[in-house]
């Protein structure tokens, strides 16, 4: 086992308390099992050197930590914290998870929607749970997958069906509270049916300013011309490690739209990969990152193009400043059978001060022979001409700067759909502006 000793210890202690306290389903104790028996037999991946996938993301200090799990439901948060600082709706169906415990008092639940969203200990022994959990986001992926499975409990697990078309957003909540360093594990299962039309917001959002680690775990099923829109929330503090992973499965005509905004953590990490497994299968996956003073953040984007005629498209935008760094990781496979796929790829980068560094490596790897492939990175200051310009008429430097991070990051704000959603971020990216500006050089 890679981990140190001691804190081996206190992960097997904490995996043997949940397993003794929270009885569930044979299968899924024989899931929780799998990905304890994987996490031991590998450990977190701290070495670097000859490991591409975590080539410029060391996770040392990860490992050095000390993070408690919680097994009891004492957490007491107010509703107007929590809509003070995460983004709200009335009208979405909101499920909240305070340190990985579902909270059916912050929770809203809309009972006249055929939509079904509940927590893993209400669907019980669901069939399409068992079938579909832990088959796209496998336990012996990697050691993020396996020490969420390990510590399945409270997930989330949302049902669209065939034909429907959802008026309103499900919103996915997790919540860290103040108070001692903690591990959370959130998990989510989210099924749409043939034909049918969702928008699901997954937010992860700090209260406290404690150290903690995150390490969600995400699958999306599409069937046949079900269309998903997918929002990711990442706005814990700057003392939390964040390991996200989102798998995405797709079948014929289907079509998933992403958009990632991203800033906050010491290190994080948003790994999605979409698998456009029949033909017609569209995908777009939009992010935004904003980073500041040391904080680390990492972006691997990947797509597999199965089958012919998919459609993919990822653009990535980043605003960095002080020492912090970025990275995009964006790859793109057509496998040999997937003829006439079209896909492109775009990173772009604001670097705000010269202590801040963006590792960017788009990829293309193709083994079809008629397709429509395109990718490219930029990374670069503000624009001096512009400044000047700006300055010319009136327009004092920083108000003029401002500006322009504003309309760089607006690009891809622009693109949510949800309304409440949208005015979130931008209200965020407004509040962030002076943060990132101040710790420019």
């Amino acid at each position: 086992m890679t981990l140190a000793t001691a804190r081996g210890e206190k992960y097997a202690a904490d995996f043997k308390a949940l397993t003794e306290s929270r009885p569930v389903p044979g299968w899924m104790s024989d899931l929780r099992q799998r990905g304890w028996d994987h996490f031991d037999s590998i450990g977190f991946p701290t070495a670097r050197r000859g490991n591409e996938l975590w080539k410029y993301t060391n996770l040392a200090p990860l490992e050095r930590g000390e993070f408690g799990f919680k097994l009891d439901r004492q957490s007491q948060v107010s509703s107007d914290e929590v809509q003070q600082r995460a983004p709200w709706s009335d009208d979405w169906t909101t499920l909240v998870f305070l340190d990985g415990s579902y909270s059916e008092s912050l929770s809203r639940v809309r009972t006249d929607s055929p939509v079904k969203a509940q927590n893993f200990a209400d669907a019980g022994d669901d069939s399409s749970l068992r079938d579909h959990l832990a088959a796209h986001a496998v336990v012996d992926e990697s050691a993020f997958t396996a020490v969420n499975t390990a510590f399945l409990r409270d997930g989330v697990f949302v049902q669209i069906p065939d034909g429907h078309e959802a008026d309103t957003a499900v919103h996915l909540l997790f919540i860290t509270t103040p108070g001692a360093s903690r591990a959370t594990y959130p998990r989510t299962l989210v099924l749409a049916g043939t034909n049918s039309r969702v928008s699901v917001i997954e937010s992860y959002i700090s209260l406290g300013e404690e150290s903690g680690f995150t390490a969600p775990v995400a699958e999306y099923v599409l069937g046949s011309g079900a269309g998903v829109e997918h929002y990711r929330v990442l706005a814990e503090n700057e003392e939390t490690f964040h390991i996200g992973t989102t798998r995405v499965y797709q079948s014929d005509d289907s079509n998933f739209r992403s958009v990632a905004f991203s800033l906050g953590p010491k290190i994080g990490r948003n790994d999605i990969h979409t698998m456009l497994d029949a033909p017609g299968a569209e995908c777009t996956l939009n992010g935004l990152y904003l980073t500041t003073n040391s904080q680390h953040l990492d972006n691997h984007i990947s797509t597999t193009h199965a089958k012919p005629n998919g459609t993919s498209h990822q653009f990535y935008k980043g605003v960095l400043s002080g020492d912090s760094r970025a990275v995009f990781s964006g790859r793109v496979l057509v496998e040999k059978d997937a003829q006439k796929s079209e896909a492109d790829q775009k990173d772009l980068n604001l670097v705000l001060s010269h202590g801040a560094e963006i590792d960017t490596k788009p990829s293309l790897e193709i083994y079809a022979d008629d397709v429509k492939c395109a990718h490219g990175a930029t990374a670069g200051h503000t624009d001096p001409e512009a400044l000047f310009y700006m300055q010319s008429r009136g327009i004092d430097e920083e108000t003029a700067q401002a500006m322009l991070v504003r309309g760089f990051a607006s690009e891809i704000a622009d693109t949510i759909r949800v309304d409440a959603l949208r005015e979130y971020v931008e209200n965020v990216i407004e509040e962030t502006i002076p943060a990132l500006q101040a710790a420019a050089d």
